[in-house]
């Protein structure tokens, strides 16, 4: 299967959706009562789950907190939920779900003791809250060492907001998705093959001509600012816009909204594996979240350090002990070095246990709204140290521990 992607021409599509994709409004909701506890409650666990549809969000999940002001926050989580759904930009009543009007309902209760005697402090060190593999890729096709179909897409939906917020065309709803396909040759890009967006809008874009009017104008405002140089010809490239010929009813009034189903999304939008794990909801005791986090940080170090082109790392945990029972690296043939080496220098460089990961990356924080749309990777960390597993700065640690292994593996 890895041949496919290292000889002849082939086209790889990866897709986003929008804030307001239903799936998303679900995510954004899970993480936003997440950070509302973490931020009274930095050791709270949470384990929240959403549903939305027309006229109802439905809270559903497991929390243990520890203080007086993390209570509170629990009875704040309808308040949380309405402003979550303004900041999505849910708040007209035409559209048939929007943070006023809509019945929030919570059902949440404590975590199984089963569960947390896994997961408490023994020694000093905390065991995994579940079993579980995790995988982290980084390859060398964009700055942020992402695949460049799922980067394109993602970045058209943060165009897609931004767009829908400044008013630079009229009439945009919340809801939309995005897909890119690239050709590849060799196993690089060489152009951008097919371009879809559909965007929800309202009643005054449907019709044939309408359409076609919308289709121009997201083309101009959305699609070809976010093209990169060299890859996007107009002339020759495939563009859907609203394929189906009009998108009038959508978000959780079109199509009901679920915590974790848009997992692909989230990560490398099919270009790498996935564990099976969502992350939204879940407090970095949960190894779904914070060791993925943890394999992405280590795989872009290793493409950042020169070691490989290409690089992918499965982390996999037992419920309830602390180190990981296996560490893998697969270069994909663009290794400099022993995957084996590679694998001992990871366990020697990077903390891998859950309590060693949450300090590292400094993950008791309430940082996650912002992950749950628009990809957990690719992103640029922040002054306020957000996205922290994007930085690069264990290069040279890596390397020091292979014994100063210098080199590109593009030239290999």
């Amino acid at each position: 299967m890895q041949a496919k992607y290292e000889q002849g021409r082939y086209l790889f599509t990866s897709e986003s959706v929008s804030m307001g994709h239903p799936d998303k409004v679900s995510d954004q909701v899970s993480d936003a009562v997440l950070d509302s506890l973490l931020a009274k409650d930095p050791k709270a666990r949470v384990a929240c789950e959403t549903l939305c549809t027309t006229g109802l969000v439905l809270v559903a999940g497991e929390v243990t907190v520890n203080n007086s002001d993390a209570i509170l926050a629990m009875d704040g989580i309808e308040d949380t939920v309405r402003q979550t759904l303004r900041n999505i930009g849910y708040t007209d009543p035409a559209m048939k779900f929007d943070a006023e009007s809509c019945a929030v309902l919570r059902t949440i209760h404590g975590q199984s003791p089963d569960i947390s005697r896994g997961v408490d402090e023994k020694e000093g060190e905390a065991g995994a809250g579940d079993q579980g593999l995790m995988f982290g890729f980084a390859c060398r096709e964009t700055p942020d060492l992402m695949p460049l179909p799922i980067h394109l897409a993602h970045r058209l939906m943060e165009r897609h907001a931004a767009v829908r917020e400044q008013g630079l065309i009229r009439g945009l709803r919340p809801d939309a998705k995005s897909q890119v396909t690239i050709e590849y040759d060799g196993g690089r890009p060489i152009r951008v093959h097919t371009v879809v967006i559909s965007t929800q809008h309202t009643p005054e874009w449907n019709g044939d001509t309408k359409q076609a009017e919308l289709k121009q104008e997201v083309i101009k405002h959305i699609i070809e600012p976010e093209m990169p140089d060299g890859l996007y010809d107009p002339a020759n490239v495939i563009i859907h816009v609203n394929p189906t010929g009009q998108f009038e009813v959508g978000g959780p009034h079109g199509d009901t909204g679920l915590t974790g189903r848009k997992i692909i999304v989230d990560t490398y939008g099919g270009r790498g594996r996935h564990g099976g794990g969502a992350f939204s909801g879940k407090d970095p005791t949960k190894v779904d979240r914070s060791a993925t986090y943890m394999a992405r940080h280590i795989a872009k170090n290793i493409v950042a350090a020169e070691l490989a082109e290409v690089c992918e790392v499965q982390l996999a945990y037992a419920i309830g002990v602390a180190e990981p029972i296996s560490v893998l690296v697969d270069t994909q043939g663009t290794g400099v070095v022993d995957e084996d080496a590679l694998s001992r220098a990871i366990r020697e460089t990077f903390p891998l246990t859950p309590s060693g990961i949450i300090d590292y990356l400094q993950l008791r924080r309430p940082i996650y709204t912002e992950t749950a749309r628009h990809g957990h990777f690719g992103r640029k960390p922040t002054a306020d140290g957000k996205f922290t597993w994007e930085k690069t700065d264990k290069a040279e640690a890596l390397k020091k521990a292979l014994g100063g292994v210098a080199g590109s593996a593009a030239a290999r």
